[in-house]
């Protein structure tokens, strides 16, 4: 038995913690919390669901993809926000209850839409058989990876709250190890491949990144959102759950190639989300500093 054929139980495992990370930082009251701003949530579904799998589309025909790279660039469009996109909203004045909530509905709404996107992909990308498409018992293992430890991590909380709280930083460490981690493998193994190929997967997946934060933003502001709220829509959708995309790749679909994408841009959104904050978001706030903005969503 070598590494690579225990990976996908390794990551299996890896992302179940990562996911029960996540539940220890989100209540049953961040859902009850998304009805005092409908249009916030509104906005915000619509980005996720619509514009990032369209504008990835868009991007796939105007670069002509590699179909492999298409598909693996869907599942990253079709992955909710992750982890980081909460530290980054708390560094650059974003709504941080905001981004929780939006995560805790995010990823439940991506249980059944990153099967569809997925599936679509597939149908519509490759047609070689390279790939098989989510079947209802794969379906049901996303659903489980997704939410069991989720719940499992929200129960916690309620439950004790002061173990839940010393358990959440590490918790938040070890995800973005994990990250790495599985990024790195990725990377390594398809070396050669993403060498090769970086000339079409990366630029599309810099676009992809920095065209997801620029619409967040500028189209929350355009309807009338405040700054901290356009902030946290921004990098709510900006900064995907990478790992959840690689999980799906390797372990669910069985195919690294599809994981490069999701692999690139988990290390490339660090720079482009850190650039946006500086560039955009602080010189914004600074124009901006003089409005008198609507009451802050608090927790």
């Amino acid at each position: 038995m070598n590494f690579l054929s225990i990976l996908p139980s390794l990551l299996l495992g890896a992302l179940a913690i990562v996911m029960f990370g996540l539940g220890l930082s989100l209540a049953v009251d961040d859902f009850r919390r998304l009805r005092e701003h409908p249009k916030a949530v509104v906005l915000a579904l619509v980005l996720q669901v619509v514009l990032l799998p369209g504008t990835a589309y868009l991007l796939i025909v105007a670069t002509g993809m590699e179909p492999i790279f298409a598909v693996g660039l869907m599942l990253l469009a079709a992955s909710p926000g992750g982890v980081s996109a909460n530290l980054f909203s708390h560094l650059f004045g974003g709504n941080v209850a905001l981004n929780i909530s939006l995560t805790a509905i995010n990823t439940v709404l991506s249980i059944i839409s990153l099967p569809l996107i997925a599936n679509w992909a597939i149908a519509a990308f490759v047609q070689s058989g390279q790939v098989v498409p989510l079947q209802f018992g794969k379906i049901v293992e996303v659903m489980g990876i997704v939410l069991l430890p989720v719940g499992l991590g929200m129960l916690v909380r309620a439950k004790s709250p002061a173990w839940g709280q010393r358990l959440d930083q590490p918790m938040k460490i070890f995800s973005a190890v994990v990250l790495a981690a599985f990024s790195g493998i990725a990377i390594a193994k398809e070396w050669q491949a993403l060498s090769t190929s970086f000339a079409s997967i990366g630029p599309v997946v810099l676009a992809f990144n920095v065209i997801s934060l620029l619409a967040g933003y500028y189209l929350s502001r355009f309807i009338g959102l405040n700054q901290s709220m356009a902030t946290a829509i921004s990098f709510e959708i900006g900064i995907h759950n990478s790992s959840l995309a690689i999980f799906v790749a390797l372990s669910v679909l069985g195919n690294f190639q599809l994981a490069l994408p999701a692999a690139v841009y988990s290390v490339s959104m660090y720079l482009t989300a850190t650039l946006f904050g500086f560039l955009v978001l602080r010189r914004s706030a600074h124009a901006s500093a003089g409005e008198t903005e609507p009451a802050r969503f608090n927790p």
